[in-house]
């Protein structure tokens, strides 16, 4: 699995903290406990910074490549600033986070990835937003994403689709639309563009002490369907273990033969069978509920592990 580890996130009260102060310790070492703990590359979610952005994001590369080596990606609305955070990248191949098939968008960021040599992210949105539907997501990227990429010679090897998770919390429709997604994206075009998803925006706007195991579960499932690449947080080691148990194929444990039994459902096109399922053991009860509100089986609600 490769991870791009998500944790310099403007969203974080933390990251705007320092991001204010001008930390470069805290950046720092946030970057290097993610390496550290699996990280392959990271992603830098700075937001649109509409005033600051022409001095943020070179000062934001420069210090994260003090101190680690991998990939950097460039994630923000504000093309000026990504470009600008470029033009001083010295390590690491860089990744631009995001493109959609909108289309001002869709004209202009793949021209700066490939001046930059940058691998590119591409969301299955256009202008009327992100479609419900497994084929109408696969639609846009070979409709339209890659279709671009080839007119500017843009290699399609260093293209990421991101089908776009959403959270279960409203919006828990698409989650099995997602897993059917990623399923198609590898067959439609060959070769295949790599797919990265997202995770931890399946439990967004779920109470704190919910979304690890949303996330866990949804992981699974999205690893049954054969993705092999995500935005996520490294620091999870309960989520780095579900990763390894499923690579691994570690069957050594209860807990371990569930979560294989629920990727090898996704693979299959099944569901989940409940004869798979100690349901007199909490911790595999609560990941059978998890996967029937993944499965939009069951209306997700804060309560429904108590129900």
């Amino acid at each position: 699995m490769y991870i791009i580890g998500e944790n310099i996130h403007i969203l974080s009260d933390a990251v705007k903290a320092a991001l204010r102060d001008r930390d470069a310790g805290f950046f720092q070492k946030l970057a290097v406990s993610q390496v550290e703990a699996g990280a392959q590359a990271l992603d830098l979610n700075l937001g649109p910074r509409k005033k600051d952005w022409e001095e943020l994001f070179p000062w934001m590369v420069k210090t994260v490549e003090a101190a680690v080596d991998v990939p950097l990606c460039l994630d923000s609305t504000n093309l000026n600033g990504i470009e600008a955070g470029l033009k001083v990248i010295t390590k690491a191949q860089p990744i631009i986070n995001s493109t959609s098939a909108e289309e001002e968008r869709l004209e202009q960021v793949p021209l700066v990835a490939k001046k930059y040599n940058a691998k590119l992210i591409a969301l299955t949105m256009g202008k009327a937003g992100i479609p419900v539907s497994a084929d109408e997501r696969v639609t846009i990227a070979i409709e339209k994403l890659i279709p671009r990429m080839l007119e500017i010679d843009f290699p399609v090897s260093d293209l990421i689709i991101d089908p776009l998770v959403l959270t279960v919390s409203g919006c828990q429709e698409y989650a099995p639309e997602l897993i059917e997604a990623v399923r198609t994206l590898q067959v439609v075009w060959d070769p295949p563009p790599a797919i990265s998803v997202g995770l931890s925006n399946v439990s967004n706007a779920v109470p704190d002490e919910g979304r690890p195991l949303i996330n866990r579960v949804y992981c699974a499932m999205l690893m049954g369907v054969g993705m092999n690449m995500m935005i996520a947080d490294p620091l999870d080691d309960e989520q780095n273990d579900v990763v390894r148990i499923i690579e691994e194929r570690d069957e050594s444990t209860p807990v371990g033969k569930l979560y294989l039994a629920i990727s090898d459902a996704a693979a299959n096109m099944e569901e989940l069978s409940i004869d798979d399922v100690d349901m007199g053991d909490p911790e595999q009860a609560d990941i059978w509920k998890t996967v029937q509100v993944l499965q939009n089986n069951v209306i997700y609600a804060e309560s429904y592990l108590q129900q």
